[in-house]
């Protein structure tokens, strides 16, 4: 069963000119050449045929979708290098905007020292109108230890 290349390339030659017989006429046997099939070429005129009327043109194509892109995007960079060219634009909008961060937790720190004295002193007020001077000394003393506890909280 084992054949030569030769015999196999011979059946397979063989076998081609068959498909190729079937596919251009029905394998009439005819040697006429392949069928030329002229879509642009008007043989008779021997020009390239123009597009007719019977062509219809695409109306979703990405030409048309970028056709003012281009000088849109330019009129819109040529805007914004203007705007950064203007002065003001240089300059930062919020200079101090690192300062106010620094600063937010260490008015944390006073903005609860100043609620604790304004307790202290309306304690005093109210003690001291009710006429108990001992009560005032002991929110004088009552302040100081406060003081004193707020202090050990700064060196954390």
């Amino acid at each position: 069963m084992s054949m030569s290349l030769a015999d196999a390339s011979d059946v397979r030659k063989a076998r081609l000119l068959e498909l190729r017989k079937r596919k251009e006429g029905g394998g009439n046997g005819s040697d006429a050449g392949p069928v030329i099939k002229n879509r642009l070429f008007d043989p008779n005129t021997r020009t390239l045929k123009k597009r007719g009327t019977e062509d219809v043109e695409m109306e979703d194509t990405v030409e048309k979708k970028v056709e003012g892109l281009a000088e849109q995007i330019i009129a819109e960079d040529a805007e914004r290098r203007q705007q950064d060219l203007d002065l003001f634009n240089i300059a930062p909008k919020r200079a101090n905007w690192d300062l106010k961060r620094d600063m937010d937790k260490k008015l944390a720190k006073l903005e609860r020292q100043t609620q604790q004295a304004i307790h202290t002193l309306i304690r005093q007020r109210l003690a001291a109108e009710n006429g108990q001077s001992d009560d005032l000394v002991g929110a004088m003393r009552a302040q100081e230890a406060s003081r004193q506890r707020d202090d050990s909280d700064e060196d954390d």
